[in-house]
């Protein structure tokens, strides 16, 4: 299968499922065996990904990309050995990075509801030009003006799918939702006043705390 079929989706699927570490291999860049360059998008895949994964609280280095040929059989088992190695020494998902499993289940289904947004955004203003090195693609996704669209587009579009993900469980007042998300206070009541603009939450007065509307 070309890497790049491999989807936001299937990378937070594997992790809402419980995996601990995502691999994925692709061609060499330039030496795409379908002449579709889907390594490329594979690349920014990965990239985008761990992006929301720092914004969950999960550990980028859990999810890698390598580039090795059919004929590299020896990099290709050094590489997995590496991988299984630095998975383990990290710890099983969530446990390792202090995040309970219900608060870490609510933050993936969190991101997995925002791909579709993701995608779009990615379609139309996080594409590089084929033929770059993935040196300049890993700079790209890391410079200032991505930080500024990510932040723009995508960071509190997430928050708020984070937020709908917790109150889906159960109604919860600010500090409660702020604690788990590791958000200030300030910025859930922003998002939470955004939410009940637009019909998507309501205050329960009895109980002193946000539920969906």
């Amino acid at each position: 299968m070309c890497s790049g079929r491999v989807d936001l989706t299937h990378v937070f699927r594997a992790f809402s499922k419980g995996a601990d570490g995502v691999f994925v291999i692709g061609c060499h860049l330039g030496e795409c065996n379908y002449i579709t360059h889907g390594n490329y998008h594979a690349l920014s895949t990965v990239l985008i990904a761990g992006k929301m994964m720092e914004r969950v609280g999960l550990n980028p280095e859990r999810l890698r990309i390598e580039f090795i040929s059919g004929g590299e059989g020896i990099l290709f088992a050094e590489t997995m050995n590496d991988i299984e190695r630095k998975v383990k020494a990290m710890g099983p998902i969530g446990e390792a990075e202090g995040i309970g499993k219900d608060t870490l289940a609510a933050r993936l289904d969190a991101v997995t509801r925002l791909i579709p947004s993701i995608r779009l955004v990615e379609r139309e203003r996080l594409r590089l030009p084929l033929g770059k090195k993935r040196e300049e693609v890993e700079a790209f996704f890391n410079s200032d003006e991505v930080n500024r669209i990510y932040d723009e587009l995508i960071a509190d579009k997430l928050a708020i799918s984070e937020i709908m993900s917790l109150l889906r469980q159960q109604p919860l007042s600010t500090g409660e939702i702020a604690e788990r998300l590791v958000l200030s206070p300030s910025a859930v009541s922003r998002h939470m006043n955004t939410s009940s603009r637009h019909g998507l939450v309501r205050y329960d007065t009895e109980l002193k705390r946000y539920a969906l509307a």
